[in-house]
This record gives structure tokens, C-alpha cells and sequence, in this order.
């Protein structure tokens, strides 16, 4: 179970928590390097001015100045956010595009990165959502151009990694900014960046109070605020969304584009990742960057969650004069996840420690000998711990199981070897060379437990 933070929004673990936050990170990078992503890191901090420049959130940044600053430290001026001052990332994808212009003469293009890392996000702490946080982001970046098979390609790898991870079923949501905006403008409201916004808040408001939104602030007729939600209605396993858009009688160009693209990634996804991804219309993104593609990730029975992986195409985000560098990208809010597997008991840790050996102590006098075993041990592999006294064997047997450790090793006095598996109370002569533990003793094992109940 994850303890209740000391600073709320600040989420620290205990060390079995941190062994499965570590599992699901390792799992992650295993995953994203299989399909040829590079790891890269960026900084913690961007100007302001960076950090603003696309989409409404100066609220939730957190901005950088000294404990004893002068007019020159201080990220606000006269009410108005420095552009020039420096303040901690809020997500990965701004810091990425920023790093692709400054670095764009080293990559080769397409450029596939994955960046795990901490962020930082001014907001209310609440179940799924922390002020500091750490995320896994994957993404594919082009010069010019970059083909939309990697829409495709990017959420397939995300669907294989969360189903490499000991967490619920999970579905993957996915639309289209060229199909909502090509629809919205077919029926007349022009305005498709406050459709979205207004659409976006769907399921946090309810269709009725977005319908008033959409008349009050838009300008939209009963029949177009009426229309609008009924595409954000339909949900699909497969790409019979496609016919079900036809039906609304609504032509566009743009909204043709991206009916054939959504259903390029839903068709594959159909045939590669059965029953994970679904055509869901009602999906926007409140970022202002999006162009193309949009994703939100639902662990199925645990929706109030939130999304726990979500991105999609950006065509203008990252620029230099002329040059373009298009890229599509999804990101995993890994301490969401986290949480939710711990508070909800989902998997464990075989032990709270990577120690599998303890040398015990015979004497004060046999701390070099037993680190001599265990730098046998080590060389081998096997991590390992030397006792801090020379106790009682049953009081070092109880530290030892104490901390989760499976096995001890004794030493008699002719010099012969012992090994005893605290569990099961089993004691075999051994020689710390050639002497191995049980595979899955070797190193924490981290597996899914007993399906919890869905939350409700």
C-alpha cells in the first residue's frame, strides 16, 4: 500500500514501493530500446517564455528564483510572466522540441527518442495527479516531413509495453484534430480550437453543460452544438467510426484526411493489438499543439483515474527559420501508475531488497573472511551483504528475514561453507565459487497479484 506523502504532491516510496516503480521503469526502457528508440535527458528548467508558447497553462508552472533574489531572478515583472526567466518543466515534449532545434546537426532523422524523467505541475494534488511526477515519453521526430505511419507505429509500441506491465486491462483512446476540425468547420463553427476545448471537458462537465458552452461562448445553434456531440458520441473497436461520421452528413476536406488516418491506425491496430485500442471521437487534448493524432489511455474499471498515457502529432512545435521537424509522441505518467498499482495491491515484490545473501558473523574477528565471500559472491553476481556483528546466528537469521533476505552463509571453523534458505529452513554445504542461488532468487522478481477489485 503507498504511504500518504509528509508534502502533499510529492510523492516519495518506500523501498519495496521504489522496486516496483524501478520493474515498471525497467520494463519501459526494455521495451522502447527493442523498437530502436535512443534514451536522451534534458534539462529540469526552460525560459518562460519557451514553456508558454504554445497552450494556456502558466498556472500549474513553476517558475525558478533564488531565496535571496533581485529584480533580475524574480520569473513575474509587473504581474506578467518573464519570458526570459527560467522555470522546471511541466512535461517532456516542449523541453524535446526545444533540444531537437539546438541539436538538429547531430541527429539523424527520423529521430526516435525515449526520455524518462521527473516534471513539475502546479496543481491541486489529488489521486493520479502530483506536483512532482515522472514520465516516459517516446517519440519519433522528422526534418520536413515524417510519414503518418509512425501514428501508427507509436501507439503499437505503447500498447506493448502497458501490456508488459502488471497493471489492469487498459484500452488506448484515440482521434483525430483533423477530423474534429474538419467536422466542426463543416457545420459552421469556425472557432475549432474552443470546439475542442469546450469537448475536452466532456466528461468532467457532462454533455448538456458543454452544449451550453458551446452556444454561450461559441455562438453555436442548438443543431450545431447538438451535432457536435453527437460525434464525440462514437466509440469504436474497429474502423466502423468511419460510417457512423458518413451518416452525420457533414463533408470537409480536412475531415476526410483524418477519417483515412484514424483509420489507418485503428485497421492495424485491430490486426496487431486486439481489443486495446478503441476510435473514441470524444477525445480532444487540451494542449494547443496537437495537429493530428491525439491519444488518452484508460485503465479499464479504474477510468476516474484519468488518462495514464496520452500524446499524439505535432507538425509546428519544434521550428528554425524555414526548417520544420514534424514528430508524434505519446507519454506515460509513470507515478500515476505507480500509485494506482500499490494502492490497489496489484503486484509486489518478491523482496524490500536486492541483498539475496547474508555472510553472518561468527566472531568480531571473521569480518575479513566473510568479506572475502562475499566478494566471491559479488563476482558472480549474486548481490550480497556482510552482517554488522558477530550475534547470536538466530538473531542475525531474524535481521536477515527482517529484510527480506532469502538466504545466509555461514562459515565453520575448518572452513568448510553453509548456506541456509531461511524460508523453507533448508541447510546445504556450499563454496562461495561455484555456489548459485535459485534464478528467481537471484535478483527482486516483481509479478502481478491477485486482480483487485475494479474501483468504482
Amino acid at each position: 500500500m503507498a504511504r500518504t506523502a509528509s508534502l502533499s504532491g510529492f510523492p516519495e516510496w518506500l523501498p519495496e514501493e521504489r522496486l516496483v516503480e524501478l520493474h515498471v521503469l525497467d520494463t519501459l526502457r526494455r521495451v522502447f530500446e527493442l523498437h530502436g528508440f535512443a534514451s536522451i535527458e534534458t534539462r529540469a528548467v526552460e525560459t518562460v517564455g519557451q514553456l508558454l508558447r504554445k497552450g494556456e497553462i502558466d498556472k500549474e508552472v513553476y517558475g525558478l528564483s533564488r531565496l535571496q533574489e533581485d529584480e533580475s531572478d524574480n520569473p513575474v515583472k509587473g504581474g506578467k510572466a518573464d519570458p526570459h526567466a527560467l522555470a522546471l518543466h511541466f512535461d517532456l515534449t516542449v523541453p524535446f522540441a526545444r533540444y531537437v532545434v539546438e541539436n538538429a546537426g547531430y541527429l539523424a532523422f527520423p529521430f526516435r527518442r525515449y526520455q524518462i524523467q521527473k516534471v513539475w505541475r502546479g496543481e491541486r494534488p489529488q489521486e493520479g495527479r502530483a506536483r512532482e511526477f515522472t514520465q516516459a515519453d517516446i517519440d519519433v521526430v522528422g526534418d520536413g516531413e515524417l510519414p503518418f505511419r509512425y501514428d501508427v507505429e507509436i501507439a503499437l509500441v505503447i500498447a506493448e509495453a502497458l501490456s508488459a506491465l502488471p497493471i489492469p486491462d487498459f484500452r488506448l483512446r484515440i482521434n483525430n484534430r483533423k477530423l474534429a476540425e474538419g467536422f466542426y468547420r463543416g457545420i459552421g463553427l469556425d472557432d475549432t480550437a474552443g470546439v475542442l476545448r469546450s469537448i475536452d471537458k466532456l466528461e468532467k462537465i457532462g454533455p448538456d453543460k458543454v452544449a451550453g458552452l458551446l452556444k454561450s461562448e461559441l455562438g453555436a445553434t442548438d443543431e450545431q452544438a447538438q451535432k457536435a456531440l453527437q460525434l464525440a458520441a462514437i466509440r469504436t473497436e474497429d474502423t466502423s467510426f468511419v460510417a457512423q461520421v458518413r451518416a452525420l452528413g457533414v463533408s470537409d476536406d480536412l475531415l476526410d484526411e483524418g477519417l483515412d488516418e484514424l483509420g489507418q491506425v485503428i485497421d492495424a491496430a485491430v490486426q496487431r493489438a486486439p481489443g486495446k485500442v478503441v476510435a473514441d471521437l470524444s477525445i480532444a487534448r487540451g494542449l494547443d499543439y496537437y495537429t493530428g493524432t491525439v491519444v488518452e489511455t484508460v485503465l479499464v474499471g479504474h477510468e476516474q483515474l484519468g488518462s495514464i498515457c496520452s500524446g499524439g502529432r505535432y507538425d509546428a512545435l519544434a521550428s528554425k527559420g524555414n526548417r520544420k521537424f514534424p514528430g508524434v509522441g505519446l507519454s506515460i505518467g509513470v507515478t500515476r501508475l505507480v500509485s494506482r498499482i500499490l494502492s490497489q495491491d496489484l503486484a509486489k515484490a518478491s523482496r524490500s531488497v536486492p541483498t539475496a545473501v547474508l555472510v553472518a558473523l561468527t566472531s568480531d574477528d571473521s569480518w575479513g573472511a566473510a568479506q572475502d565471500v562475499a566478494a566471491q559472491l559479488r563476482s558472480r553476481g549474486i548481490p550480497t551483504e556482510v552482517a554488522a556483528k558477530a550475534e547470536k546466528f538466530g538473531k542475525q537469521i531474524k535481521f536477515a528475514d527482517k529484510r527480506g533476505i532469502p538466504f545466509v552463509w555461514f562459515t565453520d571453523d575448518d572452513g568448510t561453507h553453509q548456506v541456509k534458505d531461511i524460508r523453507t529452513g533448508e541447510q546445504a554445504e556450499a563454496a562461495p565459487e561455484t555456489w548459485m542461488p535459485p534464478s528467481e532468487d537471484l535478483s527482486v522478481q516483481v509479478a502481478a497479484t491477485a486482480p483487485a477489485p475494479a474501483a468504482v
